[in-house]
């Protein structure tokens, strides 16, 4: 490093220091940074800043001021010799009249790779810079190769003399040598350099020799020595200027691997600096000697002539070095014939004020403007090589692009520039991918890059560039993001405004005075690009702003549809797959597949034979081979080389195939094309398998894809099956396949036989095989989870896998279950139960106790409960098996039963204690509840129908019932308002009738014990009125109303007869007579219903109530109505002859009397009415209901009255 005092050697008394120290290549030394500052020259502000990028300068040391009549002709000692001061560069330090190799800028923008396609304007040489700046002043020829990458310019020297040379030697470029003959210089000839050229370099060299070292003695050499020598070091620095690399030679470093830099794309600068003039900031190369020890601590040499005054061109010549290398203080040593004379000092900012040398800063400000809207406006093609030409003594300034000029002639490789500028462009946009966290807004500028970089590149001879342009194409689309590029406000619309592609068309002058006319040769201005008819026009300020404008190029395309998004994916994959397996060696050795004849899959048969027991082989198969994969083994069959860049590379552009098929896969499946769906979920499986064959180092999360793969197909294989009406449809999807699907395909086909995940993604027609593919499939992927931490690194994938893994057994419990179900009413009544309904029972409850460990291992207590309610639902099915087997007649409810609904009682229980409280999901909990109740009622009602009487005990069989009986009530939730609300109701009611009837039979049966019948007659007279209450709450049950008003009428009957007093046995048959009238409600329910029925629809707003009355069963009202006029006429008898009765042993009593005479009324109507036994059903409900209203009328003081 320099001296401390140094730190602020290149700081002009204005502006901060601003030190940033940056070294990207070796260097003896670095300088400090320079620093950034306005200028006032010549009393217009030009802003220039200038920071060191790097350095390669030793140490800056003190020039040694010559004495006066040193003679400059005289060598000093130390002469082209190396020296400590001067750093391992030796004598090319200080030779600021080296040539400039014809690759500089490349060799910068490689190194400073930041910079380019994005922040900075111009990348060149320094003296590329000066020479476009002088144009308007200077009468020399200017001759450039123009390039430009993104918002970039790459401006290097293109030596036509030394081109025009090597064509002579080689063959190569002699369609630019016609061209320019034709077009341009008819009489071209090389120009050779005088001797005074030779002359003035060797008294510089000199000077610069003698200023570093003053204490060097001069040694007088003979004048032929000097003369021999002084031309010699010039022709090896001219002959070593200009390295062009033979257009088909490219080194092979820069085909095996991009990031070699090729010979002769060195940068050989001994400093880059970033220069920022007014608005256009340039990266530039300089080799300009830097000394200390004027008023500053860094000052530049010149040496003149002192017989000659400094001109214009040599004034800016020296005040634009200045500025680019932030250099305040130009120190001047004039000398006569090699003599030194005298020295001056000058500021930076004094040069343009000097006597001969006067030109305007703002005027050079308005030149760079213009020259660099001008290049940027017509320079629009990235990957073209443009020539920027202006003939000696002319004023005309031509723009030709050569790409175009050199792919009209047989071999458009013979573009020298073709290679370095593919390169770039790949690094480029390999250096803006690597900035993840702001490069979605360069998006469009890296896909343009690639792309242009790729049309570049010859696929025989570059695959590995090809191959990895292609990869990162695809690698620009975000596959697990597609809602965010979806989105109208991505930022993918904002690219940057600098990415340009090649098939636009050019844009149209804007300036209204013609920016670039036409020139009098029309053929010439077929060719040029664009003109500046006179240079004069690049000193008017603003001449050629209004074009300046960057054009929106070649925008990311935003992909609404996903489909499309991977499919552009996969076409850059399918291009990097090519590029791969073409550079391949042992491509020969392979049997050439037809991608359109498909491959015969020998897994076929076997899975149609082995059905689930050969998946499970399969099953078996994959987990060992996913088990080696740990281990790492490896097997190729293309014979890639581990660890190759072939290697590498197909293995990413593999999982960007499989990972571009999933998400195919899972949109197909969105959209409930399932056929479709596998065939992508096969695809990526397949391109998985292959993966697996090449990979030596399974990573976790290429084993997580794996699992999210087999998660999605299990999804698909689910979906087909509980789809199977559209089979067909289904079908054909799978086996349509696209040319490029195809052809990826047969690329894997080179590494494997992609059949390591047959077994999953096959279409089966049988639904039980379709499941069990499913289940497998979720087996596999939890397995994979196992296999390493990811089964905590992912928690949330594990908790859908085994929720998946839950469901599905729960749906193939379910299919076995309703398999054994139909067996079971396929069977005859008497048979016993069949070993293949066992099995299925087995199967089921198999299926359903894994699935509830599942969920219960993930704490899914709501579908853990479905699960335990399914299983005892299982236990009824097979506790109705049981029931079914013996002779109905001799029937009897068997122990099995009782075991079976016992157990599907434990099985409720448990899924309401995994549910806890009705709050966690009020549904489930309802219908756990209702299952419970339904299955208590079940069991008691078949042990009150079908009594077990040989095994137990009638009161104990009464007791079991009505425990059974109580506890289904206590299930049977009839005072919340739902759907199930009315079928709560009718259950309730029904196990109050039969409580009720089961008291009452008790009652009649029972002989002797007074307190235990006085207890059932209460029981069954409670259950009674609340059955009845239930029962009038619905509006659809009126014949089990009026059945359990007809028993309570009964039970008064038989309560009657164990009475002796009359008083007693009135108020009995006064109490079953309104028993009776309260019937009236259901009789008027049954007659609406038959009114509905009979009369026809009107419109079509009656339908639905017609189809209601289909319920009402016509043959149960007559006999109930039938065992209701018997009963009537019975208590209207009995009631007529006790009030008869009792009329005569005691006095009269009104309303004794009136009760008597309405009963005898209604009893004669009665009697004539059921006389007839031909009248329709409708006319003796009338009668009833007609008879009951007198009844309630006549009769409503008789019980008030006893």
């Amino acid at each position: 490093m320099g001296d401390p005092k140094e730190a602020g050697a290149e700081a002009p008394p204005a502006g901060p220091a601003v030190q940033e120290r940056l070294s990207l290549l070796q260097g003896e030394s670095e300088e400090p940074s320079a620093q950034g500052s306005a200028l006032f020259l010549g009393g217009s502000e030009v802003k220039s800043r200038a920071v060191v990028k790097y350095s390669s300068a030793p140490p800056r040391t003190a020039f040694a001021r010559l004495e006066e009549k040193t003679d400059l002709k005289l060598p000093p000692a130390n002469w082209l010799r190396e020296s400590a001061k001067l750093g391992p560069a030796g004598t090319t330090i200080l030779g600021n009249s080296k040539k400039s190799k014809p690759f500089s800028s490349f060799g910068m923008a490689y190194d400073f790779i930041d910079s380019v396609g994005n922040d900075v304007d111009v990348v060149s040489d320094s003296e590329n810079i000066k020479k476009l700046l002088k144009i308007p002043y200077s009468k020399s020829h200017v001759s450039m190769a123009v390039h430009r990458i993104g918002r970039t310019l790459l401006l290097d020297e293109l030596d036509i003399q030394e081109l025009f040379m090597r064509s002579s030697q080689t063959g190569d470029w002699t369609w630019l040598k016609e061209f320019y003959q034709r077009l341009i210089d008819q009489k071209w000839q090389r120009k050779k350099k005088s001797k005074e050229h030779w002359y003035h370099k060797a008294i510089l060299s000199k000077f610069l020799y003698y200023s570093i070292n003053g204490d060097g003695a001069a040694q007088p050499v003979p004048s032929t020595a000097e003369q021999q020598e002084s031309p010699s070091s010039g022709q090896t620095n001219d002959s070593e200027g200009a390295s062009w690399p033979a257009p088909f030679e490219m080194p092979s470093s820069v085909s095996e691997d991009p990031s070699a830099t090729s010979q002769g794309l060195k940068n050989d600068f001994v400093r880059n600096i970033l220069w920022t003039f007014e608005d256009i900031h340039m990266l530039v190369g300089s080799n300009m000697p830097i000394f200390g020890g004027g008023r500053y601590p860094a000052v530049s040499l010149r040496l003149r002539d002192n017989n000659k005054p400094i001109n214009v061109l040599t004034g800016i010549d020296y005040w634009l070095d200045n500025l680019i290398c932030n250099v305040p203080e130009l120190v001047m040593c004039f000398h006569v014939n090699g003599i030194v004379q005298k020295y001056e000092m000058i500021k930076t900012e004094e040069i343009p004020n000097l006597e001969n040398s006067n030109f305007s800063t703002k005027v050079i400000k308005d030149i760079a403007q213009n020259i660099l809207s001008f290049l940027k406006s017509n320079c629009t093609k990235e990957g073209h090589t443009y020539w920027l030409f202006k003939a000696s003594g002319s004023d005309i300034v031509k723009l030709y692009d050569l790409t175009t000029l050199c792919e009209e002639t047989e071999d458009k490789y013979q573009n020298p520039f073709t290679m370095p500028v593919a390169i770039l462009l790949y690094k480029v946009a390999c250096n803006m991918m690597m900035k993840k966290n702001q490069n979605k807004k360069h998006y469009g500028t890296i896909r343009t890059l690639l792309l242009n970089c790729v049309k570049l590149l010859d696929k025989s001879r570059h695959p590995q560039i090809i191959a990895s342009a292609n990869y990162m194409l695809s690698e620009l689309f975000q596959l697990d993001e597609p809602k965010k590029e979806e989105s109208p406000e991505s930022p993918l619309n904002e690219n940057s405004d600098e990415s340009y592609s090649e098939e636009e068309e050019e844009m149209p002058d804007s300036d209204e005075n013609g920016s670039y006319s036409t020139n009098s040769d029309p053929s010439d201005d077929n060719k040029a690009v664009a003109i500046i008819k006179s240079v004069g026009e690049l000193s008017v300020p603003e001449k050629y702003k209004s074009i300046h404008q960057i054009r929106p190029g070649c925008a990311f395309p935003v992909c609404h549809d996903t489909e499309e998004r991977c499919r552009l994916v996969l076409s850059y994959v399918l291009e990097g797959l090519k590029s791969v397996d073409s550079s391949i060696k042992k491509e020969s050795d392979l049997p050439a597949a037809d991608p359109s004849t498909p491959i015969p899959l020998k897994y076929e048969d076997e899975s149609t034979r082995g059905g689930p027991e050969g998946l499970e082989k399969q099953m078996a198969l994959f987990l060992d081979k996913m088990g080696s994969l740990q281990k790492g083994n490896y097997s190729s069959q293309s014979g890639m080389i581990p660890g190759s860049w072939q290697h590498k590379m197909k293995l990413q552009l593999i999982l960007k195939s499989s990972k571009a098929y999933y998400v195919l896969s899972d949109a197909a499946m969105s959209l409930q094309k399932y056929g479709r769906a596998l065939r992508y979920i096969k695809l990526a499986l397949q391109s998985h398998d292959t993966y697996c064959c090449l990979c030596t180092n399974m990573l976790s999360e290429v084993l997580l894809f794996l699992s999210q793969y087999l998660t999605l197909c299990g999804d698909i294989q689910l979906m087909l099956a509980q789809n199977a009406n559209n089979r067909a449809a289904h079908l054909e999807e799978f086996h349509y396949q696209t040319k490029e699907d195809q052809e990826i395909l047969h690329s894997l086909h080179r590494e494997s036989s992609c059949q390591g995940f047959a077994w999953a993604t096959d279409l089966s027609t049988d639904l039980e095989s379709q499941l069990s593919v499913s289940c497998k499939c979720y087996e596999a992927a939890n397995e994979i989870l196992q296999f390493s931490d990811l089964k905590s690194q992912n928690p949330e994938h594990y908790v859908q896998v085994l929720k998946r893994m839950g469901n599905i057994r729960n749906e193939i419990g379910v299919f076995y279950m309703n398999q054994a179900a139909a067996l079971q009413s396929e069977r005859v009544v008497s048979k016993s139960v069949s070993a293949a309904e066992q099995q299925l029972w087995k199967k089921s409850f198999s299926c359903f106790e894994k699935g509830i460990h599942n969920f219960e291992s993930i704490e899914d207590a709501t579908n853990a409960a479905l699960l335990l309610c399914n299983t005892g639902r299982l236990m009824r099915i097979c506790a109705q098996a049981h029931c079914g087997a013996g002779d109905e007649f001799k029937r009897e409810f068997s122990p099995e039963e009782g075991l079976y609904y016992n157990k599907a009682v434990d099985y409720y229980l448990k899924a309401l204690r995994s549910l806890g409280t009705r709050d966690i999901h009020p549904a489930v909990w309802d219908s756990v509840n209702w299952e419970l109740s339904t299955t208590y009622f079940t069991m008691a009602t078949l042990q009150q129908d079908y009594a077990p009487l040989s095994r137990k005990a009638q009161e104990q069989i009464e007791k079991e019932v009505s425990e059974a009986m109580m506890k289904s009530l206590k299930y049977c939730d009839v005072d919340s308002v739902s759907a199930r609300q009315p079928l709560c109701q009718y259950r309730a009611a029904t196990i109050h009738h039969r409580l009720a009837s089961m008291y009452h039979s008790c009652l009649r049966n029972q002989v002797g014990d007074e307190h235990l019948r006085k207890q059932h007659r209460v029981l069954a007279d409670l259950h009674y009125s609340k059955a009845v209450k239930l029962f009038q709450l619905l509006k659809d049950a009126p014949c089990e109303l009026l059945r359990v008003q007809l028993e309570r009428v009964a039970f008064a009957e038989f309560q009657m007869t164990s009475q002796n007093s009359n008083v007693g046995k009135l108020k009995t048959l006064s109490g079953a007579l309104d028993i009776m009238v309260r019937t009236e409600h259901a009789f008027q329910l049954i007659r609406k219903e038959l009114v509905e029925e009979s009369d026809p629809p009107k419109s079509g707003e009656t339908a639905p109530a017609a189809d209601s009355s289909s319920n009402l069963n016509r043959e149960e009202v007559t006999k109930l109505l039938s065992i209701f006029e018997s009963r009537l006429s019975f208590l209207l008898l009995q009631s007529i002859k006790l009030l008869s009765s009792t009329k005569k042993k005691t006095s009269s009593n009104i309303e004794e009397d009136v009760v008597l005479k309405t009963n005898k009324q209604i009893y004669s109507q009665l009697l004539r009415a059921t006389a007839n036994k031909n009248a329709p059903l409708l006319e003796r409900i009338d009668t009833v209901i007609q008879l009951l209203d007198q009844l309630a009328g006549g009769g409503s003081g008789a019980g008030a009255g006893q």
